[in-house]
């Protein structure tokens, strides 16, 4: 897969942009605050729908745009995949709401011209971003990792987004519920339904992260191995909120140096665990009112030599890590697709030793198409530049330097 055109209309800082994507590693320079993580993030929204980068789509609207008018933002690719070529066309409309000084705001998404819904259209286009600002991944809370997880897996299975869809809804009324029996009172035996959509959806929820970790670390293993140079073994730990391996009186835990192998339980296994859950804490959920279990709670934590990295370890080791993690999604991504992504890499280089860079470079050079971006051509070897197209990118302005 490789994207062929990238056009922009009222983008971030970007009033019109047309570009024709060469299929080949190449990189985009220039200095901060001039567009280039812009036209990566546009890129990435083809795939996911979705800002990694941004807290609100809302935010991607040219910010040259009247809030009192009428405005669309339009993101448009042309790409190629091994059945053909397709176009994909997204726009967020924010427009006027009476008097009030409000507007209201939708989004839209057209593939080779026909309107479709968001949910069958994530993972149509396919590719794997690294930004900076994604150390948070490993630092900061769970949540930053859920959404991590979700968004990866939602680009090969669009059965994921909507049982991710219906959980978070179900979730919804089932807390509604909890707290009308904490405040109200009431027949508890209401939860039982949404108890039972909980726990179907929870369930495919779960068994896709146990498989996606699993596959994932794999290659990841294998790739930051390589980029350490057999220094450091990297392991995600998975470690769901409702456990099926939870131990009972009388079985003794895992060691802590051990991840341990979810795969064997089923989603019927996983369902039936989490309804006896559902049950077991009844009480105190109602006390609570909130569902304390669930994958909405689940978390993803990164080893390096079973050190913890977001507790422990150094920016460098976890800019490593992310970037190893990166390049497996590519690899991750081909198999189960049939078609290679496209790898977006803002400043990848920074915070990096000589060795790592070299190695990284090395690492990216079978991709189908790679996008780059440095304010800094030093940090790339001379015969790096010599070997791939430079393009400049000032005040919103996008020009070759050298073929």
């Amino acid at each position: 897969m490789h994207l062929r055109h990238l056009s922009l209309t009222d983008f971030r800082g970007f009033s019109r942009l047309d570009l024709d994507i060469p299929r080949e590693i190449f990189l985009l320079v220039g200095e901060n605050a001039q567009g280039k993580t812009a036209i990566l993030e546009a890129i990435y929204f083809l795939s996911t729908l979705t800002s990694f980068h941004a807290g609100s789509d809302r935010e991607l609207i040219n910010f040259s745009s009247p809030v009192n008018k009428l405005a669309v933002c339009r993101i448009v690719g042309e790409f190629q995949r091994q059945e053909g070529k397709h176009t994909i066309e997204a726009r967020l409309i924010r427009e006027p709401n009476g008097d009030n000084g409000r507007s209201r705001f939708r989004k839209e998404v057209l593939v080779d011209g026909v309107k479709r819904k968001l949910n069958e259209v994530v993972g149509f286009f396919n590719a794997v971003i690294f930004l900076p600002q994604m150390a948070r991944i490993i630092e900061e809370g769970p949540s930053e990792r859920r959404r991590y997880l979700d968004m990866l897996i939602s680009q090969v299975s669009s059965q994921y987004v909507k049982h991710l869809s219906e959980y978070g809804q179900t979730l919804l009324q089932r807390n509604a519920l909890l707290k009308q029996l904490a405040e109200r009172g009431g027949e508890r035996e209401q939860l039982a339904v949404w108890d039972g959509m909980l726990a179907r959806h929870g369930a495919i929820i779960m068994q896709e992260r146990i498989r996606t970790i699993r596959e994932i670390e794999e290659e990841a293993k294998r790739l930051h191995y390589d980029l350490t140079h057999g220094n450091e073994v990297l392991r995600l730990d998975y470690q769901p909120a409702y456990d099926p391996l939870e131990k009972h009186d009388g079985q003794m835990t895992l060691d802590v140096s051990t991840i341990a192998d979810r795969s064997g339980f089923s989603q019927d296994d996983i369902e039936k665990g989490l309804l006896i859950a559902f049950k077991r804490l009844q009480h105190v959920e109602i006390a609570r009112g909130v569902t304390t279990i669930g994958p909405h709670r689940d978390e993803l934590r990164f080893l390096s030599n079973q050190v913890d990295l977001g507790n422990y370890g150094s920016r460098g080791q976890g800019r490593t890590a992310l970037l190893a993690m990166k390049m497996a999604e590519v690899n991750w991504l081909h198999k189960r697709t049939g078609d290679w992504p496209v790898l977006l890499l803002d400043e990848m280089l920074s915070e990096l030793d000589i060795q790592r860079r070299r190695d990284l470079l090395a690492s990216i050079s079978e991709c189908d198409q790679a996008i780059l971006t440095s304010a800094d051509l030093s940090m790339f070897g001379p015969k790096f530049l010599a070997n791939h197209t430079v393009w400049r990118v000032a005040g919103g302005i996008v020009d070759k330097v050298r073929q």
